[in-house]
């Protein structure tokens, strides 16, 4: 018999073996049987545009209080507070839109401060803003892009807090870009880089609780809705005045004091009206979301 003709190798698994091997697979069927069944992720926290890369980081429905309060230092008469819910989920650019992401939509950079691709464009009007959030939508079927709402955007400049800034009860110039001579309510300017004269490049201050940068100063931002009264009752949604002469601009900018940037300030500007201290950021909102409306 040669050794092709041997008889097959005895299994050499001893005993101790072969149970443990049978325990084991038991525990797993038991593990199977038991265990929850498994459940496809949820929506992520976070969605890249596609066509340049902007990072939007999203805004869960929540409830807060819009405006501020009788007490608060600078208060302006179309602060009233008032309980707000937002119900659907969005999300909302973690930076102001850059001079780099216009150009790269728009073919053309309209700043006055073209030497810094990653300073926010500005000088742009609301139907500029108007034609690079059609550029972003055409052929888009996952996310409409648009301009937050004047109500999105506090909630997400506040982050949970319900002070004047999301810093607290003042801010300085370590915190966001303004004019340093003009602090809030009496208080130090600060000494991290005093004013700056221009804009400041995206994240060069730190973010809110929400990941959410230069809420406060750098530049005014366009929303989307006219400017109205406020009602001093609760609103779900609101979506600004139907109709008006002048859009909500929020967030103060490089050249205002630091009152312009507390989280309730609201000021105006004419729709065709621009500056080197004007610019926005984006909200996406999914598309099944939009068709609910």
């Amino acid at each position: 018999m040669d050794a092709y003709d041997s008889p097959a190798p005895r299994d050499t698994l001893c005993p101790v073996t072969r149970r443990t091997l049978i325990v084991l697979a038991a525990i797993v069927v038991l593990l199977f049987l038991v265990a929850p069944p498994l459940r496809a992720p949820g929506p992520a926290e976070f969605y890249i545009e596609p066509m340049t890369g902007m990072r939007l980081v999203a805004l869960e429905p929540g409830t807060f209080a819009m405006g501020s309060p009788a007490t608060e230092s600078g208060r302006g008469g179309d602060e009233t507070r008032h309980p707000v819910t937002l119900t659907r989920k969005v999300y909302i650019g973690q930076h102001e839109v850059t001079q780099a992401e216009w150009k790269q939509v728009m073919g053309a950079n309209p700043s006055q401060f073209t030497e810094c691709a990653r300073c926010p464009v500005e000088t742009v009007d609301f139907f500029q803003v108007s034609a690079f959030l059609s550029s972003l939508n055409a052929g888009n079927a996952a996310m409409r892009y648009r301009l937050p709402t004047e109500a999105e955007w506090e909630y997400a400049c506040r982050a949970g807090t319900t002070t004047a800034f999301s810093t607290g009860r003042s801010i300085s110039t370590e915190q966001a870009n303004y004019d340093g001579r003009f602090p809030y309510s009496g208080g130090s300017g600060g000494s991290g880089g005093g004013t700056r004269g221009k804009t400041a490049p995206a994240g060069s201050y730190p973010p809110n609780a929400w990941g959410v940068f230069d809420m406060h100063g750098n530049i005014w931002e366009w929303t989307g809705d006219w400017y109205g009264e406020y009602g001093a009752g609760p609103v779900i949604d609101p979506a600004g005045a139907a109709k008006g002469r002048a859009r909500v601009i929020r967030g103060g900018s490089w050249r205002f004091d630091a009152n312009s940037m507390r989280c309730a300030l609201r000021y105006a500007h004419a729709p065709q009206d621009k500056g080197p201290s004007l610019g926005f950021r984006i909200v996406a909102e999914p598309i099944q979301s939009t068709n609910r409306r």
